[in-house]
């Protein structure tokens, strides 16, 4: 199994604030995937993306992305064609508003043993609704607290993206997550806009920061790879679920 990673440097043509810079993206890289018809028609399907991506960097220590400067970040995938198709879509998205393209460096990134996982940008897992006419609530410590159901529901989501992409199931003995460590005292937030009947709704996802020592076997270790490429969790092409490892 591979990662591409694609290397972003975005020119910036407005002030964009941290807490809307994943909407900002999401919206950049989707709207650029969606210029290509084979890309919308999945996008139009309820199958997942298989992409995932981090915020701008460097951080801004006052929470402000200036215009006129450019900043880095990262997509990933376990999908060549695409990484490839995307390359070209990012770049030919010249007329957004607020951002645009400069370069892109591409590496495919070999699996290999993963010590450990941490999450750059907020992990974000629902919880099961008791009845369809509650709000959707997400894992938090004080929404539930119960760490076995939420490694439970990370490892469910990973081997659904697996099984999708390669059309096979992988058949387990155990959860692929040893250690898990929240890192916040605070549940994290990733923000973004809807629209709907030409009202603009503010959307505000609850997540959390993890450190995660995945075990040593060879299917927990493939779930901790494609975590990378893929995202950890839902709502990764809204920014959710960015990892780095060591």
């Amino acid at each position: 199994m591979y990662t591409f990673e694609l290397r972003c440097v975005a020119y910036l043509k407005q002030d964009i604030k941290f807490d809307e810079s994943f909407d900002y993206l999401s919206k950049f890289i989707n709207y650029s995937i969606c210029q290509k018809k084979e890309y919308l028609q999945k996008h139009n399907k309820n199958i997942f993306n298989n992409y995932c991506f981090g915020s701008f960097m460097p951080i801004q220590k006052d929470k402000l992305y200036k215009k006129g400067n450019t900043y880095n970040f990262t997509i990933r995938t376990i999908d060549e064609k695409f990484a490839l198709a995307l390359v070209n879509l990012l770049k030919e998205n010249i007329n957004n508003s607020f951002l645009q393209i400069v370069q892109i460096e591409i590496n495919n990134v070999k699996e290999s043993f993963i010590n450990e996982l941490y999450s750059v940008t907020p992990v974000i897992m629902s919880l099961k609704k008791e009845n369809t006419s509650t709000h959707q609530l997400f894992w938090t410590l004080d929404k539930s607290g119960d760490i076995i159901e939420l490694q439970n529901q990370l490892q469910e989501n990973l081997l659904k993206k697996y099984e999708e992409f390669f059309g096979e199931k992988l058949e387990v003995n155990q959860n692929f997550i040893q250690l898990l460590e929240i890192k916040n005292e605070k549940p994290q937030s990733i923000y973004f806009t809807t629209t709907k009947n030409e009202i603009q709704k503010r959307v505000r996802l609850f997540g959390n920061k993890f450190r995660i020592v995945p075990n040593e076997d060879e299917i927990s270790q493939k779930l901790a790879f494609l975590a990378l490429g893929v995202g950890l969790g839902e709502k990764n092409s809204y920014g959710g679920g960015f990892l780095i490892w060591k």
